[in-house]
This record gives structure tokens, sequence and C-alpha cells, in this order.
């Protein structure tokens, strides 16, 4: 199963997404959004290219928050994903740190989280840590960046793409 990853869009409803993030997204068969979609308008977007799931973040509205919720555990080709967008639970240490936290308790195989903007991957005790980092305000990065994913037999492999230009 290919997936598409996505956080921190940023975009009201006349912005559109970046044309190298909906041509990355071609052929992918569900694309999930880690929150801080800011309109409805981008799920709108994202659903032309693929069946769109995800969670909302600390800039979502209440109709974000009610649509897709704030914490979600999702299986895909037989892996256990968690989501969250990665504001709180705060600890002091860091998005991946708060992410680690939401699912304490919690046997997944990977946990997929946004916010800082940051792209990341990493393991810790077993399980995949990823933030896409984001498509559409890079902040302190180089490059704007989304996530793709390959799910087989519960095995996960992910990867960013990375551009620079947000036209």
């Amino acid at each position: 199963m290919k997936v598409g990853i996505v956080s921190d869009t940023h975009l009201g409803r006349v912005a559109k997404l970046p044309k190298a993030l909906t041509e990355g997204l071609a052929g992918v068969e569900l694309i999930l959004h880690l929150g801080d979609w800011v309109d409805l308008a981008v799920y709108d977007e994202l659903s032309a290219l693929a069946p769109v799931d995800g969670i909302a973040g600390n800039n979502d509205g209440s109709e974000i928050v009610r649509r897709f919720g704030e914490r979600k555990i999702l299986t895909l080709a037989g892996a256990r994903i968690g989501m969250v967008h990665g504001h709180r639970p705060y600890t002091g240490k860091g998005t991946d740190s708060n992410a680690l936290r939401a699912f304490a308790g919690e046997s997944l195989d990977c946990i997929l989280f946004g916010h800082s903007h940051q792209p990341l991957i990493r393991s810790e005790n077993g399980v995949l840590l990823f933030n896409p980092g984001s498509p559409t305000d890079k902040r302190r990065e180089k490059l704007y960046s989304f996530g793709l994913m390959n799910i087989e037999g519960g095995k996960i492999e992910a990867r960013h793409i990375f551009y620079d230009s947000k036209g």
C-alpha cells in the first residue's frame, strides 16, 4: 500500500497546494494529513488525488477537530499506525517526545506526527517515528517536504520528498 503523508499545510480557502506535492502524491492509495489543515479546502484538494484521513492540529478550528479528532490509530496493510499532531501532551523535549507520550502503552509499528515543520525519521524501541515536515511552510528548513510510505505485510518503508518551490 502506497501512502502519502502530509502535515502543516496552513492554507486558507483560496490557497492551492504546491505542484510538487500534488504530482508527488500521484498514485498513492491513501493520504494522511497530520493536522494544521487550517481550512477544509485542503481536504477537498487532496481528495481529488486519493482518499484522505487525518487528525486535527493546534491551528485547526472546531469543524476540523469534530471531523477528524486529535489522535487516531489505523491499521494499514498489517501495520498499526498512530497519528497525532505533536503539540501535546507537552513534554518539553520536542515533538517526537510529545508524539511518543501521546501513545504511551500502545503497541504500534509507527507514529506519524507534525507540528514542528521539521522532517524527521527515526526508530525508537522498534517504533518508526515519522514527521513529514511541511509542503507549504518550511520555516527554518531549507526545503519544503512531505512523506511517502510503502506498507506491505506490516513492514513500513518511509521516505521524505523534498523540493524548493511551493509554486
